[in-house]
This record gives C-alpha cells, structure tokens and sequence, in this order.
C-alpha cells in the first residue's frame, strides 16, 4: 500500500531521525493513507470508469441491480421468518447489506457510487468534455439499472420462486419505502447518498475490514430509513408491476425526489467536502510537478 511518511527529520516532536529499514517499513505498515492519498485512488478509479466502453457499463449495470435485489429478498426473509418485535428492524436491515455486499465486492456498476467516484476529476479538472464525460456514465449507468430493476422485481413477482409469505412482507417493505411522498422522500435519500459516497472514501482508503465497513454502512441506511434510489427502485418497479403503486407517484413521488437526494448527499455534500480537505494540497502537488507558480 502506498502510503506517505512522516518526516521525522522536520517533526519538533521527534527524538531522532528514523533510518533503518526495518523501522522505516514498520512505519509504512501502520501509516493510514492520508486524505489526499485517498482522493488520488478514487480519482484515478474515477478517470478509468470514465474511459470504460458503454457496452461495459451498460451491462455491468444491469447485473448490479440483478444482485442488489437480494437486499430487499433479504430483509424479507428476515421479516418472514422472525417474530414480530420491537427490535426486529434492526435485526431486519441486516438483510438489506446483502445486495451491496454482492455488488461492492463484485466490483458491478451502482449509480450512487458514481456519485462520488467520477465526479472528483471532474472537480479536479472541470472543463467541459469531462462534464460530458460524467454525463454519459450516469446516464448509462442509470439506465441500465433501471432497467435491472425490473428485470428482478418480474422475476420476483411473476416466477415461482417465493412463498407467498416472502411475497406479502416484500410487498410490505416496498410500501413502505415508497410511501412518503416526494418531499420526505428526497429528505431520507440526502443520508443514504452521503453514506455511500462515505463507505467509497472509506473503501479506498484501503482498510481491510472491508466485509465489516459495508455491513454496517449499509445497515446504517436501512435501519435508519433512508431511501437508496437503486434499492429502492426495486421495490418501486416491483409495486408498479403488481399494480400497488401508479406511474405518476412512483416516478414523481419516489423516484425523482430520492434520486435529486442521493445525488445531493453524494455529491453536493460528501463530494464537495472531501474536495475541499484535499483541494489545496492538490494544486500544491500540481504545481510541484508543473514547476509553475499558481497566482
């Protein structure tokens, strides 16, 4: 792992200069990545999906969203089989980690990582054929896992896959994501697009708990009751498709307001925070490699 080193030579809190190899690797084993660091992964990360061919994207989008399902099956399972408490939903949201598991280890196509991943070049180099170039990956993306959406909610509604118990609480856990209206639903969508954005940053700083970050960043947005748009689609398409749930307030109470949200708490919020915390010692390093003088 590349990681930077303190500078024992300079630190006035330092008793001595470390030299040693052996000292200086166990320096680099325990060091984090710092800010900056971790920005320049998921900014590379970013530059790389922003040159992906579309074919690539469209169709790693619609196995994520295929795999994502497994959220809301397993917090119906849950839901099904465990007795009715107070405690339930959180044990409940435990399923909801499923899905992401799924797709963030398999390295698949979600829309709200992109929220954060592609956008930092962009606000690294704003010109625009880059904003082109973010554009056309959401655009791709989101398409594409819209249109997984309804691939797994058909397959969940009109294949004999599930009891029909699993069946009746899947139908009430999609009422209940959808059911608030746009104005809440756009509320509850800004934490679940902060979080994910979070668990990206988290993710590429390199920690190896990884199984462990995604569970719980995951739970966190389940049991807290804000609204992922990929998910949560899942559950809209699955509603619409058995008829509890019309076109005009799935698209304009549901899917609209929690996609703005996402984006907002992805984007507007964790992305431009992060960007602020490493923008000036970007332009420094910049500058350093350039050997020019910004004004």
């Amino acid at each position: 792992m590349n990681t930077e080193i303190l500078n024992y030579r300079t630190d006035p809190f330092c008793l001595q200069e470390t030299n040693e190899p052996d000292e200086e690797e166990a320096v680099r084993g325990a060091s984090h990545l710092s800010a900056k660091l971790v920005y320049q992964v998921i900014r590379r990360e970013g530059d790389e999906e922003l040159r992906r061919p579309w074919t690539s994207l469209f169709w790693s989008g619609i196995a994520a969203v295929v795999c994502i399902s497994f959220s809301v099956i397993g917090e119906a399972l849950f839901k099904t089989y465990l007795p009715d408490t107070r405690w339930l939903p959180l044990l409940e949201s435990l399923g909801y980690t499923f899905g992401f598991l799924i797709v963030i280890v398999g390295r698949m196509q979600l829309f709200t990582e992109n929220t954060l991943t592609t956008v930092l070049p962009l606000f690294a180099r704003p010109s625009l054929d880059k904003l082109w170039c973010v554009a056309r990956l959401w655009g791709i993306v989101l398409g594409a896992n819209v249109i997984g959406c309804f691939i797994a909610a058909a397959f969940i509604a009109f294949m004999p896959a599930f009891d029909p118990d699993i069946l009746a609480s899947i139908t009430e856990i999609s009422k209940h994501a959808t059911e608030h209206g746009a104005w809440i639903g756009f509320a509850k969508a800004v934490p679940a697009g902060l979080l994910i954005a979070a668990l990206v940053w988290m993710l590429a700083a390199g920690e190896r708990e990884n199984f462990f970050i995604i569970v719980v960043m995951t739970w966190l947005i389940a049991a807290g009751g804000f609204t992922h748009i990929i998910a949560g689609s899942v559950e809209m398409a699955y509603l619409l498709l058995t008829g509890e749930l019309g076109m005009i307030a799935a698209i304009f109470g549901f899917f609209i307001p929690v996609l703005l949200g996402n984006i907002f708490g992805g984007t507007v919020v964790f992305g431009l925070i992060t960007w602020g915390q490493v923008r000036e010692e970007v332009k420094n390093a910049s500058k350093q490699k350039k050997g020019t003088t910004l004004p």
